[in-house]
Parts: C-alpha cells; structure tokens; sequence
C-alpha cells in the first residue's frame, strides 16, 4: 500500500499562486499515476489533475486547464500541483490519490488517499 502525505494548503487572494505536493511512500513501485481531486463544500470530490509516473503524461479538468501544472520528483516519489491565477472557485480540500485511472476519459481513483489539504481562495 501507497501512503501519501500532503503539503499545507492556505488562505490566498484570487489571482495568487499557491503550490501543493504529495509525497508517497511505502509500496511506490507499482505507481501508475498520481492524481488531485478536491471537494467543495456541499459538492462531491472531482478530478483536478493527474500525471502518469513512468511517462510524464499529464491530465487536467478543463477548469484548470492554463491554470494549474501538475509534475513529478521520480526520485522524491513527490507530486506537485502549481496553481496560478487563483480563483474563488478553487476553494475546496484538495486530496491527492496514488492510482488514477481512465484519465482519457473519466477519470477515476482507486488507491490511497492523502489526509486532505484545505485551499481557501478570496475575492
């Protein structure tokens, strides 16, 4: 089994950057892609970005697209989410998940999950 642990997200003004990173450790050898999701309040948890380990391929929801970067430290087992520009939508606890699958199409979690990491943007 995968455990992730998650950086500390934080309260930003809309239009700010803020980046996020998810470490994995335990049975990483078998990692086929890393993914972020988050929950809103009052709102089921979604799909924000994924990448895949062995090529680098990466997916995004279309909301975040020109947005948010994700990448990966192979050597650190570490996942980065890079989000710019901000906005009040972003708002929500942003998990990270250690087996993403279907990214070409819905894109689904199947593994571990990181503790959560709240995002709170403001106007």
């Amino acid at each position: 089994q995968v455990q992730l642990v998650e950086s500390v997200g934080g309260l930003v003004q809309a239009g700010v950057s803020l980046r996020l990173s998810c470490a994995a450790s335990g049975r990483t050898f078998n990692i086929y892609a890393i993914g972020w999701f988050r929950q809103a309040p009052g709102k089921e948890r979604e799909f924000v970005a994924a990448i895949s380990w062995s090529a680098g391929t990466t997916y995004y929801t279309d909301s975040v697209k020109g947005r948010f970067t994700i990448s990966r430290d192979n050597a650190k087992y570490t996942v980065y989410l890079q989000m710019n520009s901000l906005k009040p939508e972003d708002t929500a606890v942003y998990y990270c998940n250690s087996d993403v699958r279907g990214m070409a199409g819905t894109p689904r979690a199947f593994g571990s999950w990181g503790q959560g990491t709240q995002v709170t943007v403001s106007s």
